[in-house]
């Protein structure tokens, strides 16, 4: 009787645990904001379970169990995937405990930034470059003409 009682107690708790957490708890489904843009939620799951039991002496032949169970569920979104016209960005939520951290998930997005502002300096140039008129310049040919 009390082994049956403690894994009752252990199994109904990882079977409720197991109904709150699944896949699309982490990778959320898909949001469609219109034709061009989908937005995906991630978020971190942390989960954690316990139980025990113990048995009583008693006077009379019966045995007296006493247990107990509980679980803990814990879901803080840390992201979207924005997929907009074919591409995909990763836009994190999460807050930051250090400075150090912060620089390090600002690389890639200040990456994309310089890289934009580069291309756009380079076409800005190039577009300069086609529109700008021809400077005319005058050119004479004097030809020498002698008597033979």
């Amino acid at each position: 009787m009390k082994e049956q009682s403690a894994a009752g107690i252990l199994e109904t708790t990882i079977e409720k645990v197991k109904n709150l957490v699944n896949v699309s708890t982490i990778i959320g489904e898909p949001m469609k904001v219109d034709e061009s843009l989908t937005i995906i939620p991630v978020s971190k799951v942390t989960y954690g379970f316990a139980s025990g039991g113990s048995d009583f002496p008693s006077k009379g032949n019966k045995e007296i169990f006493g247990g107990g169970g509980g679980a803990g569920v814990t879901i803080t979104p840390v992201a979207f995937l924005v997929i907009s016209d074919g591409e995909v960005s990763l836009k994190h939520i999460t807050a930051y405990d250090n400075a150090a951290e912060r620089v390090v998930n600002l690389v890639p997005e200040m990456f994309d930034k310089v890289t934009s502002v580069v291309n756009k300096a380079k076409k800005d140039k190039e577009k300069a470059a086609q529109t700008q008129p021809v400077a005319e310049t005058e050119i004479s040919v004097e030809a020498e003409v002698s008597a033979e």
